[in-house]
């Protein structure tokens, strides 16, 4: 794996939000839910994330994710995703959704 500088890493604004509201993206390819997250004075944003096999929407609703702010939005078949939700992807594929251990405010930085 090549090395990388600490700026490169600085130049994604990464930010803690709350999941105020999770569906299932019924048009997606591969199966997804469609997230609504709170990110305090950065608004409410959109994602379309594959961790379907780990989580059930209602499960989702009031925890806190870490997600990638500043990437273009992209279309996941019906979804506008406009953030990137962060996890930990297992050998088989699966994701484990990284989270802060201790509740902080949406929209708190991560370095």
């Amino acid at each position: 794996m090549p090395l990388q500088s600490v700026e490169g890493f600085f130049q994604y604004e990464l930010r803690v939000g709350t999941i105020v509201e999770s569906s299932v993206n019924a048009k997606a390819k591969k199966p997804a839910f469609r997230l609504l997250i709170d990110f305090g004075p950065y608004g409410v944003k959109e994602s379309s994330a594959q961790i379907t096999d780990h989580y059930q929407p209602q499960t989702l609703v009031g925890r806190q994710v870490v997600a990638v702010m500043n990437f273009p939005p992209r279309r996941v078949a019906s979804v506008n995703s406009e953030v990137l939700v962060l996890g930990a992807i297992e050998e088989g594929g699966a994701v484990v959704l990284l989270r802060p251990d201790n509740p902080v405010p949406n929209g708190t930085s991560i370095a």
